[in-house]
């Protein structure tokens, strides 16, 4: 079924045979030099939302809390402490000795200003799910703070491990977002040195690093550089330029594991492959209004196929629009079996015995998307395909303007339900369906303390979501992380690239 349609393009094997011998990584300068596929317009953490974006995060920012992506347990990283003192209200004791890169010392006035500044929502931080659960900060003295919430949100602890970063209260209100992104200030393990927006970052490490739980930074520089095509960032770690690139296709990474130079690691992410269909009408007179077309369109997809074929790994089929470890994510759903001449029957019976046309967009992984394609072309759903910069479709999507595409999210590696089913369903910019029922499900699964309560309402949401075949979930996620046998480094599953893990043998 997929045929000549994947695109495979195996460059390594001619590389192998044009290169005499491996080229040694960096060690003496002690720089690292890395690739990212995806541009990352503002290196500012709540003014983008993209899976670099997370990378640069928990390398220059630090969070009150920490949770270890092994153990998952959490510990204080900026906070030594924490307590609630009512359903919608932490109070955290602050790690004093701290200073943010531009040396401003760390205390309570930089999380009131940071936590007030991004949780007031007219100041348009990219992914308001992360943030808009805070009401607003209040300090109690220079290292306590207290969090006071909107409403009861048990996934509170978990948003603050993750995509909740502290930032320098005198120089946050001066720079701004903009500011942050050309010149970004944390208290990371590493500090920024150089952006050349969308194309180049250079982190160096930071050398009065605090006693956090991340580590300390061993690789002294990190040369980060955005180059979107595989087969450019395989062909520049053949020749030296590049020591590690990550998200690289099963094809690809199974050509360079049997190479001698390079370490090829799998890991699972949480990442969820996706299409969504215009089921609320947004952009405009969409044949995705009709039940009957999402459930045609779900039955299309040969699910198992992609993974064995393309995916590989430790990659899974999924039925929920949420990973599956996630607290929330239920997986006794409905489920839709490859089933092409039922698709054809359901577009029949829906008004459309000959199918459509349709504009189909993307923003990664072309290879995978083209193979979507092919199965909704062989039902007779043709394809006008449209791959955009992932800013591009984002904002597109935000608008309504997109009426199917493949997507995927990471959750920010929130192990909760909410980070996913709750940022698309419940009528955010980015919800394609407006179900009334649905918002008020999740509504009570997000706020609840009473673990019942929340698995009860997700599960309703979640079944009516699959029901209604509002979307087309399809797998999960691995990463092929490729690197020179000169660095040392270990992944973890929660797809984040920590910087600090790494070193050299």
């Amino acid at each position: 079924m997929l045929g000549t349609t994947t695109r495979s393009t195996l460059l390594a094997a001619t590389l192998m045979a044009s290169v005499a011998m491996p080229v040694m990584a960096d060690k003496a300068s002690g720089r690292l030099n890395v690739a990212f596929t995806k541009e990352l317009e503002n290196v500012d953490s709540y003014f983008n939302s993209s899976r670099e974006g997370v990378v640069l995060q928990r390398a220059v920012w630090d969070g009150l809390i920490y949770r270890d992506p092994e153990t998952n347990e959490y510990v204080g990283n900026l906070a030594t402490s924490w307590e609630w003192i009512d359903d919608t209200t932490l109070e955290f004791k602050l790690r004093e000795g701290v200073t943010f890169h531009n040396g401003e010392a760390f205390n309570a006035d930089d999380v009131v200003y940071t936590v007030n500044f991004v949780a007031n929502e007219e100041n348009g931080a990219k992914t308001q799910r992360n943030v808009n659960w805070m009401k607003s900060a209040e300090k109690i003295d220079d290292y306590t703070v207290r969090i006071h919430l909107k409403d009861k949100f048990p996934a509170a602890i978990e948003f603050l491990s993750g995509p909740v970063s502290m930032y320098p209260d005198e120089y946050y209100a001066e720079a701004g977002p903009s500011g942050m992104g050309l010149k970004p200030v944390g208290t990371g393990p590493y500090k920024v040195v150089e952006v050349v927006p969308g194309q180049h970052f250079v982190l160096e490490a930071n050398e009065s690093y605090h006693d956090s739980p991340k580590g300390q930074p061993e690789i002294a520089r990190i040369d980060i550089r955005t180059i979107p095509d595989v087969n450019t960032q395989m062909a520049e770690l053949f020749s030296g330029t590049l020591d590690l690139i990550w998200q690289v296709p099963a094809d690809q990474a199974n050509k360079l594991a049997q190479m001698d130079q390079f370490t090829v690691a799998n890991e699972s992410t949480m990442r969820v492959g996706y299409l969504q269909m215009d089921a609320a009408g947004r952009s405009g007179e969409s044949p995705f209004t009709n039940k009957l077309v999402r459930q045609a369109v779900n039955h299309a997809i040969n699910r198992q196929e992609l993974v064995d074929a393309l995916l590989q790994g430790s990659s899974k089929v999924v039925y929920t629009p949420c990973f599956p470890s996630q607290f929330g994510c239920v997986q006794d759903v409905t489920e839709y079996e490859y089933d092409p001449e039922k698709s054809k029957a359901l577009l029949a019976e829906a008004g459309y015995p000959d199918g459509f046309s349709i504009d189909f967009y993307a923003y990664r992984d072309r290879q995978y998307a083209e193979a979507i394609t092919s199965y909704l072309n062989a039902v007779g759903i043709e394809t006008n395909f449209n791959m955009l910069q992932y800013s591009a479709l984002r904002e597109l999507n935000m608008k309504g303007e997109v009426p199917v595409s493949f997507q995927t999210w990471g959750s920010y590696s929130i192990n909760d339900a909410s980070a996913m089913v709750s940022q698309f369903f419940k009528h955010g910019a980015l919800d394609s369906t407006r179900d009334d029922e649905v918002l008020e499900w999740l509504d009570v699964a997000d706020s609840s303390t009473d673990p019942d309560t929340r698995l009860e309402y997700y599960t309703k949401a979640l079944k009516k979501i699959t029901e209604e075949a509002y979307w087309a979930p399809m797998f999960t996620y691995n990463t092929n992380y490729v690197f020179k046998t000169e660095v040392s480094y270990t992944p973890t599953a929660d797809e984040v690239l920590r910087f600090v893990d790494m070193s050299w043998n």
